[in-house]
């Protein structure tokens, strides 16, 4: 009791046997007993020809808990809650907490992120890369996690430079199939809208080329039109005025994704064209956009959930030193109302 109350404090030289025995009348025996329990609860501690003294108390360091970091261009839009829900959801199971960042597809950002992961000695990271189809000067903290053992995996793209595990969309069968489709319902005159500093772009620019090249169509330089993370509002509305003016022949867009194929819709439509009577879209990633408007779009699919649970697994499996490797979903067209036969 003197010990909880603090009338002997800690580190203090408690009175010796004979002075407890007079002070609580008890026994020599049963004093040395009681001490004995003391110390074998950590509550007393005794040094050989010096004494027994209070125990100072031991303050108990709460366990770590397991923390994988996630890094995502955005967070809160389009495909990629999906995305963090799949994540979440296999994390969870296995006892890891989510730390999340958001590099708004801008490298400071991402630097900043990666510091802060770093700062909070994560057991793993998930990463969606930061305009991956550019020079990346963050690439140095990518060699250092590995330096440090903290396992890492790339979703949805991956810097070329690294040699980084990754879970990816094939992007070129989705340029690919988009393309094919509407040349089989008779449409030669084909535009692609791509973004050009993610690597996705850059690949379904490839299945783009690769579809007219097998049907044997005139590709024209003007036939791809590109725009990056800053320059896409201003790209699309000069799109949409050229377009409207009636001066092109083309009968059918291929659009990077949902967003942009809804944003030309809508644009197009407001300006007096008819979608798809006039012109055909393809969306890419199966979002929620395809079903908001007055159309729904055709589109290709995008596995957001499965692809959060995979990487999930993934990176559990690194940290337990499994082998793990790249693995690409198998696109699939959805069709929808945005597409007519000619």
């Amino acid at each position: 009791m003197e010990i909880e109350e603090m009338t002997y404090k800690e580190g203090e030289l408690i009175p010796s046997e004979n002075t407890l025995q007079e002070t609580y009348g008890f026994s020599r025996h049963t004093v040395r007993q009681a001490i004995g329990v003391l110390v074998n609860e950590g509550l007393l501690r005794t040094e050989k020809g010096s004494g027994t003294y209070v125990a100072k108390k031991e303050i108990a360091v709460p366990a770590r808990k397991k923390t994988i970091g996630v890094i995502m261009t955005y967070l809160s839009d389009y495909i990629f809650p999906s995305i963090i829900r799949g994540i979440e959801k296999e994390l969870s199971a296995q006892g890891y907490a989510l730390l999340l960042g958001t590099t708004n597809n801008n490298h400071e950002k991402e630097r900043e992120c990666l510091q802060q992961m770093m700062e909070q000695e994560v057991d793993g990271l998930i990463i969606e890369p930061t305009k991956s189809n550019q020079y990346n000067p963050n690439l140095s903290y990518y060699v250092d996690l590995k330096e440090k053992g903290i396992p890492y995996l790339m979703i949805n793209a991956l810097y070329e430079e690294l040699d980084v595990q990754h879970i990816c969309v094939d992007d070129t069968q989705s340029g690919y199939l988009a393309t094919n489709h509407l040349i089989e319902k008779g449409h030669q005159q084909l535009l692609l809208v791509t973004k050009i500093d993610d690597l996705q772009g850059k690949y379904r620019m490839k299945g783009f080329i690769r579809a007219i090249e097998e049907a044997k169509l005139q590709f024209r330089p003007a036939d791809i039109v590109t725009y990056t993370t800053e320059t896409k509002e201003s790209v699309i509305e000069g799109l949409l005025v050229c377009l409207a003016q009636g001066n092109t022949d083309i009968t059918g867009i291929v659009a990077y994704n949902d967003e942009i194929a809804s944003h030309l819709i809508k644009g197009l439509s407001e300006k007096g064209l008819s979608i798809p009577n006039d012109i055909s879209i393809i969306g890419n990633d199966d979002s929620n956009l395809r079903i908001t408007g007055n159309i729904t779009l055709t589109t290709l699919s995008h596995p957001k959930e499965a692809m959060g649970e995979l990487a999930a697994t993934y990176i559990l499996k690194d940290i337990q030193h499994e082998a793990i490797t790249n693995y690409y979903f198998k696109p699939v067209l959805i069709e929808g109302q945005s597409v007519r036969a000619l």
